[in-house]
């Protein structure tokens, strides 16, 4: 009988084109995660006007969403670590997926702000699982790049909700937007259910899967026997593999200081995906204008996280992450000096994409920073919680928004975008434990996927 160390034989292997697939697959979940969270933004204009209420209305809306997201990382990870993280990932696209179809049978506030929050319970869920399964899909020195490509596809998603909200709803209406929404998950998980595989990681951990691990590492590319025993050596072993281990005293400060720069980072990108399309129409804007102003706003993270993902690699989390984030504290600062107005269209829409792609490439990179944070007994755990904590600041960002848009205008809004990122910026400061630079990290070399025991 041979011994397989999973660690040694997936952290030194190679990154195969199954392996790209797999982050592919993850990451697509995501594209419809972040479509369905910032759906509801770019329709806001159109269902306050069918609806006669104004913005403040549907605040609650917009905030019970991301209540149920701050509940549904919490959830999310823990299933993620005791279930399994693609049993958690497909649950979650099911869940938002259904509760997204059924947001035209609202006809009150209130009844959309119980399905905004149900939906969100599912939202909150996917991500530290599909950031979880992509880290642990791929070798130790492409995790970086892995995680923040799967995370990235949020506001790839956001960009997509702008996009198809200014195809759709100056045509069909708000109503056939959220039906579209929410069938494009459920396509997709009927989908993953049949070819997304389950963490090689968390198998491991599961003796009575070790049949289902064989077959997924001969799928990689790996010659092991259907008798072999599986240990993960790189890994370490916890007395507890609950919420509480998070708090030992070798990860409080990274807990910390990941909850505090969660928090901040979330409340800056909440505040920009649920009202720039409102501060853009109350800046005179046009409906269908004031939708792209959403995509504008993501699909510079997109372009932005890529890069930081691969300059991570090569500089380290610290480096990079501060960098950026400086640099969104200076576009918000820019913002909050120019004239927002249609006069001023291009010049606007540039600073939104340069402002929101650095704020959304902090974020989206920091799904990566946590997985590196903890190890694999913990890690969905570790991730889900200090998202679910980090939602906190999503759920304060409709109030806090509508507080900065009604006190100081599309300026003061920018404003106060530059006074939580720059908190994010110090939280992120001094987190202890980055990912290092790649000379730092050990390069790949051949390994046996298979020891023989003593």
């Amino acid at each position: 009988m041979k011994t397989v160390d999973v660690g040694s034989v997936l952290d030194d292997g190679a990154w195969g084109g199954y392996q790209k697939a797999l982050v592919a697959a993850a990451a697509l979940a995501i594209v419809f995660d972040g479509l369905d969270n910032q759906v509801l933004s770019g329709a806001l204009p159109a269902i306050m006007r069918d609806w006669h209420v104004p913005r403040s209305a549907l605040t609650p809306a917009l905030t019970s969403g991301f209540v149920g997201m701050m509940f549904g990382g919490f959830i999310g990870g823990v299933v993620g670590d005791r279930l399994g993280r693609r049993v958690a990932l497909l649950g979650s696209l099911i869940s938002f997926g259904v509760l997204t179809l059924m947001v035209p049978l609202a006809t009150t506030p209130l009844m959309l702000s119980g399905l905004r929050f149900l939906a969100g319970l599912g939202l909150g869920a996917a991500m530290p699982n599909a950031a979880t399964l992509s880290s642990e899909y791929v070798p130790t020195r492409h995790r970086p790049f892995a995680v923040t490509l799967t995370i990235v596809c949020i506001p790839l998603g956001g960009s997509l909700a702008g996009f198809v909200g200014g195809q759709i709803l100056p045509r069909w209406g708000w109503h056939t937007l959220f039906i579209v929404c929410g069938l494009l998950p459920l396509v997709l998980a009927a989908f993953l259910l049949k070819a997304l595989p389950e963490s090689p990681r968390f198998l491991a951990r599961h003796k009575e899967r070790w049949g289902e691990l064989a077959a997924l590492l001969r799928r990689l590319g790996h010659d092991v026997p259907n008798d072999a025993e599986f240990i993960d050596a790189s890994e370490k072993a916890l007395a507890r593999t609950s919420v509480g281990a998070l708090f030992a005293p070798e990860y409080l400060r990274d807990t910390l200081t990941l909850f505090a720069s969660f928090f901040f980072c979330l409340l800056t990108v909440y505040m920009g995906t649920n009202w720039v399309p409102s501060m853009l129409t109350q800046s005179n804007f046009d409906v269908g204008t004031a939708s792209y102003g959403l995509t504008a706003f993501n699909v510079g993270g997109v372009v932005g996280a890529i890069i930081g993902a691969r300059v991570i690699i090569r500089l380290g989390s610290r480096l990079s992450m501060l960098t950026m984030a400086a640099g969104a504290i200076a576009g918000a600062i820019v913002l909050a000096i120019m004239p927002i107005g249609p006069q001023n269209t291009l010049a606007v829409f540039v600073m939104l994409g340069w402002t929101g792609g650095l704020i959304n490439a902090v974020q989206t990179t920091m799904y990566a920073l946590a997985a590196h944070v903890y190890p694999t007994a913990i890690r969905a755990t570790g991730v889900g919680t200090a998202v679910g904590f980090g939602r906190i600041g999503g759920v304060l960002s409709p109030s806090v928004g509508q507080w900065a848009l009604d006190a100081g205008g599309a300026n003061g809004y920018f404003r106060v975008i530059a006074m939580t990122m720059s908190v994010a910026f110090v939280a992120l400061a001094a987190v202890k434990r980055h990912i290092p630079r790649v000379s730092a990290v050990p390069v790949a070399r051949p390994v046996p996927a298979a020891q023989q025991a003593n």
